[in-house]
């Protein structure tokens, strides 16, 4: 190689296609460990359904959860520098899951 274009010594070359890029939408993430693993399934529910689907899973080393969640933090804080607070609301906020996630409540 050239001075000009040295080569990085942690170069990795990740290959994304066409239908992985776009993506899968996911409101809801479950996560649960053994001793050995972290498990993320990524969830949809959608309003009104009493049934929702995972979307996919993802399963970690606890070292690479770890790094996932410092990760999540500094992309958070730079998130929040340039756009604000992200607004967890009332019900997120306290840890609990909206169960009717905005569809209709019940009324006696």
């Amino acid at each position: 190689m050239s001075q000009n274009n040295p080569a990085p010594d942690n170069q990795i070359n990740i290959e994304l296609d066409e239908q992985m890029a776009e993506g899968i939408y996911s409101n809801l993430a479950i996560i649960t460990h053994s001793n050995a693993e972290f498990v993320i399934d990524f969830v949809r529910m959608m309003p009104g359904l009493p049934k929702a689907k995972v979307k996919s899973r993802i399963v970690l080393t606890p070292q690479h959860a770890k790094r996932l969640l410092h990760a999540l933090a500094d992309n958070l804080e730079k998130f929040e520098q340039v756009h604000g607070e992200i607004d967890l609301g009332e019900t997120l906020g306290g840890g609990s899951l909206p169960m009717t996630f905005g569809g209709p409540t019940a009324q006696a």
